[in-house]
This record gives structure tokens, sequence and C-alpha cells, in this order.
């Protein structure tokens, strides 16, 4: 056996024997897509954008600041009713408002702009690896399904073809799902940091900073 049959052959054989990983993964995608979709529903059902909220709640501050009303102005930060992530940041920023610890409250916006794009990382992963796993998928079992073309075995041909098709499928289904969710979520997130960026553009102006 020459060295380049040699080389093809071990090629062979370790292709081969990631199919079993490839189709185990995939399996794994597709309830991982599941889950990240109902988590999207989940979110998508408490989100509560109000911008005239939003604007009667930064009045509030504008308005106490001035005044050195730290507790007031903070009262009405924590108030602040909107979708999770800006509501929770508020909440988490009035106890440095009312401290007047405006740098940790910058270092919070980076927190929570970090913590969304973690949030976006789970769905762009998702949507980039399926349908490279797809494609392994497809093209490992079309080296036997040759074969047993060559060798009249239409059973072996069929098997591997269906192999093929059904990661195939597997792989772009859950693709798709994960590439709608990253691209809706984004937009959810710029929204939030616009918000979150409003609120921390009026502490800094009224605080004098």
């Amino acid at each position: 056996m020459s060295n380049m049959d040699l080389l093809s052959q071990t090629m062979y054989i370790f292709s081969s024997a990631l199919l079993y990983p490839v189709m185990i993964l995939l399996t794994i995608l597709v309830f991982v897509s599941l889950i990240q979709l109902g988590e999207f529903l989940s979110e998508y059902s408490k989100r509560n954008r109000d911008r005239n909220t939003l604007e009667i709640g930064c009045k509030k501050i504008r308005d106490s600041l001035p005044n050195s009303a730290f507790s007031e102005a903070s009262r009405a930060l924590e108030s602040l009713k909107q979708n999770y992530m800006v509501t929770s940041f508020a909440r988490e920023a009035a106890k440095y408002l009312e401290e007047q610890n405006f740098p940790a409250i910058e270092k919070l916006s980076e927190e929570y702009e970090i913590k969304m794009a973690k949030r976006l990382e789970n769905t762009k992963i998702s949507s980039t690896v399926a349908p490279m796993l797809g494609l392994m998928g497809t093209l490992i079992p079309l080296g036997p399904a040759l074969i047993g073309l060559s060798q009249g075995d239409l059973e072996t041909l069929a098997q591997n073809l269906m192999i093929a098709f059904a990661t195939t499928v597997v792989g772009l289904f859950s693709a798709g799902i994960a590439y709608v969710l990253t691209q809706v979520r984004r937009r959810w997130y710029w929204e939030d940091m616009s918000d979150i960026d409003y609120i921390l553009d009026i502490i800094e102006e009224k605080s004098g900073n």
C-alpha cells in the first residue's frame, strides 16, 4: 500500500468515526434550539418598552439631581418600569445613585452590555455551528453511499443517503431558529442599551460629572 493510499484510508476512517458524534451533537442542538425558543417567547411576553413612562421617570431624576435630592432621584430611578434589562439596571443603579457613586453606575451599564452580548452569543454560536455539523453529517455518509453504489448495494446507498439528508435538515432547522432569535434579540438589546445610555446621560449631566 502506497503512502497516498495509507493517508486516504486513515482520513476515511477518521471521517467515518465522526459520523456518530456529529449526529449526537445535532440532536443536542435541536433540543437546545427548542429551549432557546421557549426562553425567547418568555422574554417576549415580558417586554414592555414605554418611552413615555421612561421619559416621565427620567424627568423626575432630572428635576431632583440639581437640588442634590439624591434619595428622591434614587427612588424615581428604582421605580422605572421598562423591559427586564432596563428595569433591572435601574434597580441596581438606584442604590449607587443614592450613595452618589457615579463611576459604579457607569460600570454597571458596561456589565449589562456584556450580559446582553453573552446572551446573544448563545444563539449566535448555535446558528454558526449547526450548519457546519449538518454539512459534516451530509458529506460523511456519501463515502459509504458511493461504495455501496459501486457494488450494487442499494440498501447501503439508501441508508447513507437518508442519514445525509436527515442531518442536513436537522442542521438547517437548528440554525434557522438560532439565527432568527439572534437577529430579533440584537434589536431588543440595542433598544435596551439606548434606554440605559439615556438614563446614564441624564445622571452624568445633572450630577455635574
